[in-house]
């Protein structure tokens, strides 16, 4: 069964412009790559030729004389000699490149050629893309590609477009869901947030229509990540990335959720473990949500250095990794005080990377002033404040009626509750999380 994604209208119509160049699809493992580009070749080729580093490594060969199309593609019939390259139908696949990133040298040539298409992808290949980057610049398009989001995960359970348009609709309008809908789309979003987004999962819950073997799957996840941490973290203190790894659901019930170093490690330093930071970032592991200096605009350019908050990025390899009273708490739908609302705050960081977004907090010295996410309209800046269950907001209304704050004039609140709106604060349902961005970009572009 092949459950519809996000990409495959994209691959789709990289194949339709007429001057596309070689491919590159990043992301995390398991998160559907592989899958979705054979369904996509074989759709649309004559001749699907995929070539496997890790499973055939005898194909890293295929560049002994050089990296010209015509020397490689003699190279892979010399290997396997039932290929067929036909000129403008047929689609080569270079999987797992992270085990041979020297592959990535021939998408030049192959650019140039024209002949044939080439998709690369792999595991972890954001922790080689500056090498392959500077490889193969100007000569190739890339995507990443990201566990399932909501609306894909509402594809896989049969419905079509028609529900993101009654969501979207109602946050445009500021009309409350009636009780039965908002529900409905309350039990899906929780059956997502206990499933995530990883294929294997969605697909088991899809199939069986229960939570049965879920957990076993997440876990078994985890521990490829873990292992692919062992294997490929060269340079670096692999204890170190895994007990940061591992840290994060812990940390993620503290009431503050800034990350500790010292939960970690006694007497450790921040700045001995930037590097773990951003190899699990670069991984496609976790989401790293940035502290502001002060809530004001540029974003980027007003990052606090030394502080932040590590989510994992599927919320449901998160949900996997609690102790089991918190775990059976949270599927029985039951208060969790602290850790349900890291829980959310760690899915609607899923749902706002997943949009596009990067992630930005803002926590105020000696004050109680803290603000889970910020993100960019045009000129202005829009704080999200996440709730667990719909009490007030008291830092959302500071930063909005404050005069020391003038790029922020409304805010976002997510809550378990309908849709509202008083004093300039929005307040939607955690589920309508995944179309921040659309009802955003509705929103007239002056105050």
């Amino acid at each position: 069964m092949y459950l519809k994604r996000k990409i495959d209208s994209f691959l789709l119509e990289w194949k339709n412009n007429k001057n596309h160049k070689p491919l590159i699809v990043k992301g995390a493992r398991q998160v559907g790559k592989t899958q979705s580009i054979r369904v996509f070749a074989k759709a649309n080729y004559e001749s699907f030729i995929e070539i496997n580093f890790v499973s055939d490594p005898v194909y890293k060969q295929v560049i002994e004389n050089g990296y010209s199309v015509e020397s490689i593609i003699k190279n892979i019939s010399r290997i396997e000699p039932s290929y067929r390259f036909l000129p403008g139908k047929t689609l080569i696949f270079f999987d797992e490149i992270q085990e041979f990133p020297d592959i990535t040298t021939s998408l030049k040539f192959f650019s140039e050629d024209g002949n044939y298409d080439v998709i690369c992808s792999g595991s972890l290949l954001g922790i080689h893309y500056k090498e392959i980057s500077s490889i193969s610049v100007g000569y190739k398009t890339e995507i990443e590609m990201k566990s399932f989001d909501f609306e894909e995960y509402l594809w896989a359970l049969g419905y079509d477009n028609s529900i993101k348009e009654d969501i979207l609709s109602h946050m445009k309008s500021l009309t409350p869901f009636s009780p039965t809908v908002l529900k409905i789309y309350d039990d899906l979003f929780i059956d997502y947030c206990i499933t995530g987004g990883m294929p294997d999962v969605v697909k088991n819950f899809v199939e069986k229509k229960t939570f049965e073997d879920t957990l076993e799957i997440q876990r078994q996840i985890v521990i490829g990540y873990e292992s692919d941490i062992r294997k490929y973290a060269v340079g670096l203190d692999k204890s170190r990335i895994t007990n940061v790894f591992r840290s994060i659901p812990f940390q993620l019930g503290k009431e503050n959720k800034k990350f500790q170093i010292s939960k970690v490690r006694s007497g450790a330093k921040y700045q001995d473990y930037r590097g773990t930071f951003e190899w699990l970032e670069d991984a496609g592991i976790v989401n790293i949500c940035h502290a502001l200096q002060q809530p004001s605009l540029p974003l980027k350019g007003n990052i606090f250095d030394g502080s932040i908050v590590l989510y994992y990025a599927d919320s449901g390899l998160l949900l996997s990794q609690l102790d089991d009273e918190a775990l059976l708490d949270f599927r029985r739908n039951k208060n969790l005080g602290v850790y349900k609302g890291g829980l959310f705050e760690s899915i609607v960081a899923e749902a706002l990377i997943k949009s596009g977004y990067d992630l930005f907090y803002f926590k105020k010295e000696n004050s109680t002033l803290q603000e889970e996410f910020f993100v960019r309209l045009q000129d202005y800046l829009v704080p999200i404040e996440v709730k667990a269950g719909n009490n007030n907001a008291k830092s959302l209304s500071t930063l909005i009626t404050s005069n020391d704050y003038p790029e922020i004039s409304f805010g976002i609140k997510i809550v378990k509750g309908n849709i509202g709106y008083h004093n300039h604060i929005y307040t939607f349902p955690h589920f309508c999380s995944f179309l921040i961005k659309d009802f955003l970009q509705s929103l007239p572009t002056s105050k």
